[in-house]
């Protein structure tokens, strides 16, 4: 499975290996609900963000799974980044948050994600979210939908005990915003400001995304910067499901910022595409 491969070929071999990344995800979601909280050696990173030993067991586990099932697939990976591991830039790579929420972890929260997203030509198109104390994982791939499964974490797919398709929902006349708990800054709540919110759904990590993928919210704006890895693999699942994310201008939002170290500046994630007559702007 060679990285030179043409993208379009490499990513639809790896789209018929989703049962196997999904019990990658699965093993990992089962890795971080084996620490426990209180004592899971807590420290700041030199962005002053938290990890922990469940980020870097849920790491080893996926990176593990990933040299199986993908064995020359280039990985970029969050704790493996701070360490300074940067693979060379290729049209396909795998992103990785092997925990995504850790204050939400850390203050007992059920919020918290693991993120596996393949990014072809700097486009997420498969991608996997696993909620391990909900017991979900919301999977897709881009052009062939989305699903959402009921899995107990460190079981294979095959032993889901639901499987159901979803579907984002028709916009409507005034829409529920997903909003960051954590990190929600004064200009996404400008943004909100311009738009007539029915009511807002409060979570942390990439949870947002799978929301409005399966219909229950309608837009998520994060106008400040934001890692590639927080984000690509919910980019993924809800355009799956029908959905888009953007920059906040309205263009396209590209991930593979090796130089830069996968910062994005912000985007809008939406369920319903908005019309292309009304760009996406800030006064929208």
């Amino acid at each position: 499975m060679s990285p030179d491969r043409d993208p379009a070929t490499l990513v639809s071999t790896l789209a018929a290996r989703l049962d196997e990344f999904t019990g990658i995800v699965s093993e990992a979601a089962a890795a971080i609900l084996a620490v426990d909280p209180r004592d899971s050696g807590a420290r700041r990173k030199l962005d002053e963000s938290p990890v922990t030993i469940a980020d870097e067991a849920a790491e080893a586990v996926i990176l593990a799974g990933l040299a199986r099932v993908a064995p020359a697939i280039p990985v970029v990976s969050e704790e493996a980044v701070a360490g300074g591991h940067v693979p060379a830039p290729q049209r396909v790579f795998i992103l990785v948050d092997p925990l995504d929420g850790t204050r939400e972890f850390l203050a007992g929260r059920d919020e918290f994600t693991v993120n596996v997203a393949v990014v072809a030509d700097g486009v997420p198109r498969i991608g996997l979210v696993a909620a391990p104390p909900l017991g979900l994982i919301w999977r897709g791939v881009v052009g062939r939908g989305a699903q959402r499964l009921r899995l107990k974490p460190g079981l294979p797919a095959a032993h889901a005990s639901e499987v159901a398709s979803i579907r984002t929902r028709t916009r409507p006349p005034r829409p529920v915003a997903a909003i960051s708990r954590s990190h929600f800054d004064p200009r996404s709540q400008a943004f909100l400001d311009r738009l007539a919110i029915s009511d807002t759904l409060v979570c942390g990590s990439s949870v947002k995304f799978c929301r409005l993928a399966e219909g229950a919210a309608d837009v998520y704006p994060r106008l400040a910067p934001i890692s590639e890895w927080d984000i690509a693999a919910g980019h993924a699942v809800l355009s799956a499901a029908g959905g888009v994310v953007t920059r906040p201008d309205g263009t396209a939002l590209t991930y593979g910022n090796f130089a830069g170290r996968f910062h994005v500046p912000g985007f809008v994630a939406w369920g319903d595409h908005p019309s292309p007559a009304r760009p996406l702007r800030e006064r929208d």
